[in-house]
């Protein structure tokens, strides 16, 4: 009882006289709390709307008061993050494990500050227990430091000494652990960057795979081997070895399996997403479209994660010509409210998918019919900043024309589509997307004689169907295969031909 009364003390007199947080069961009772029930209720886009809401008129007095409240406001939402529930099993798995190591040195740390040594140890060495067994170098560093400090100061020479051994290791392996998060961190800069600096770093991949290996030798802890291991699928991806990708994430499953990969740090999300990827990749769909529906319920669908694996989900499908399922997903991606979060770049992927979907797989014809010159401007445009998706989107503008049988504008896409090809598509990786080209060309060359243009393209369309796809570094998204498309356009313009 003597801790927990010298607790009570130190909080009586040290505690603030306002609790600066809000309390959001009582939101209406004060401003503050009005401002976020209109936050969280969306009623409250632009500063003018908020001061409306809130105090009636948009008046410069009212505004200033406005930005006092903002202030506020923030600071005490940012207070209310050390008491978030990290339980959630669909969040990052060490999210959970890494904040209990922050809440217990936090509150060593500020116990030691108030010179209650005792209790400041026992937390502190349960922040060090924790930061090990899920292998948070950094606060068993921290964590073993304090109590070093602690141990000398109470002239505890005996544990100090032990204290002081477990420091001098996790500094070395947290030396060990910098560097390869260094090299990682200086690759994934370029593996985010535009397609030239991807194209770029291929050769410097395999030195820095050597690196990484050398440090996770010397380290062997979960960081290194996530470092090494992330760069790896890299590499893989980059260069679209998709085989090696599913062997890479089936070993990872089974060590995990077998307990060689730490529990509260192995991401199975991240394996069973990337091998997804590799799948659809590979062009093995029917077990990609299986795990796919197995592995979503995985990702929280309030999350970024769920909607970007549903995009390889609807892929899948697409791939697999099960149209009508696609459209299911489509749907149940539209319907989920969390939507509204996705970057506009997001949004647009998902807006072309639809526009595909609807391609191959119209909806029942509409009471009222869009007018062509709509529908036209409808369609995504492309342009620099949608790298990678180009070619689907003049594809895709392409195609609608045709199937309005509007020639003249086909032929205005299809030599944007020629631009683009001379400009950006000369890699021998994008062999698919000029080959697919070819044959819409042998389209336009034959007069859009479906007949014909089948004839003409046979040979194209063969070496197209051997030729695997490029890796992530290169290519140009395939929404539906070109070889599914060009049969497509042929049905649907021999079966307008009549």
């Amino acid at each position: 009882m003597d801790e927990l009364a010298t607790l009570a003390r130190i909080v009586d007199l040290r505690r603030l006289p306002t609790l600066p947080v809000i309390d959001l069961e009582a939101a209406h009772d004060s401003r503050e709390g009005q401002l976020v029930s209109l936050l969280l209720a969306g009623a409250a886009r632009t500063q003018v709307q908020a001061t409306k809401a809130l105090y009636g008129q948009a008046t410069s007095t009212n505004v200033v008061a406005l930005k006092r409240l903002k202030s506020r406001v923030q600071n005490k939402l940012l207070n209310h993050l050390y008491f978030l529930d990290h339980s959630n099993p669909l969040s990052f798995v060490s999210r959970r494990y890494q904040m209990a190591c922050l809440d217990l040195l936090h509150k060593g740390t500020a116990l030691s500050g108030e010179g209650e040594f005792i209790l400041s140890i026992r937390l502190l060495r349960r922040c060090l227990t924790e930061a090990q067994a899920g292998e948070f170098t950094p606060y068993a560093v921290q964590s073993a430091r304090l109590l070093a400090t602690l141990y000398a100061q109470l002239n505890k020479a005996a544990a100090y000494r032990q204290m002081d051994l477990i420091l001098q290791q996790s500094l070395r392996v947290q030396q060990l652990e910098d560097q390869a998060e260094r090299v990682f961190n200086s690759m994934y800069l370029l593996l985010s960057g535009p397609v030239k600096d991807r194209r770029a770093l291929l050769p410097q991949m395999p030195a820095c795979l050597k690196q990484l290996e050398a440090l996770h030798r010397q380290a062997k802890t979960f960081n290194t081997f996530s470092f090494l291991y992330r760069l790896r699928m890299a590499l893989e991806e980059l260069n679209g070895n998709f085989a090696e990708i599913i062997r890479l994430t089936g070993a990872a499953a089974r060590q995990f399996s077998q307990g060689k990969l730490n529990a509260r740090r192995f991401d199975v999300r991240y394996n069973t997403f990337m091998r997804v990827v590799a799948y659809l990749g590979g062009r093995q769909l029917a077990p990609g479209l299986r795990l796919a529906q197995e592995g979503i319920h995985l990702f929280a669908p309030t999350s970024s994660n769920w909607f970007f694996f549903q995009e390889y989900h609807l892929l899948l499908a697409l791939h697999q010509k099960k149209y009508d399922y696609a459209r299911q997903l489509l749907d149940t991606v539209a319907q989920n409210p969390a939507i509204v979060k996705l970057r506009p770049t997001g949004l647009e992927r998902w807006e072309l998918y639809r526009g595909y979907i609807n391609f191959v797989a119209p909806q029942a014809q509409p009471v009222v019919p869009t007018p062509p010159a709509k529908w036209a401007a409808m369609l995504p445009e492309y342009s620099r900043d949608k790298s990678g998706q180009n070619v689907a989107i003049l594809v895709l503008q392409l195609l609608y024309h045709l199937r309005q049988r509007n020639f003249d504008e086909a032929l205005v896409r299809l030599e944007r589509l020629r631009k683009y090809e001379q400009r950006h598509l000369r890699d021998h990786s994008l062999r698919r997307s000029r080959l697919f080209l070819r044959l819409l060309r042998a389209l336009a060359d034959t007069g859009f004689d479906p007949a014909k243009a089948r004839k003409r393209g046979l040979a194209t369309l063969e070496t197209l169907t051997t030729t695997p796809p490029p890796g992530d570094a290169f290519g140009e998204a395939e929404i539906i295969p070109y070889e599914h498309l060009w049969e497509l356009v042929l049905h649907q313009l021999q079966a307008a031909k009549g």
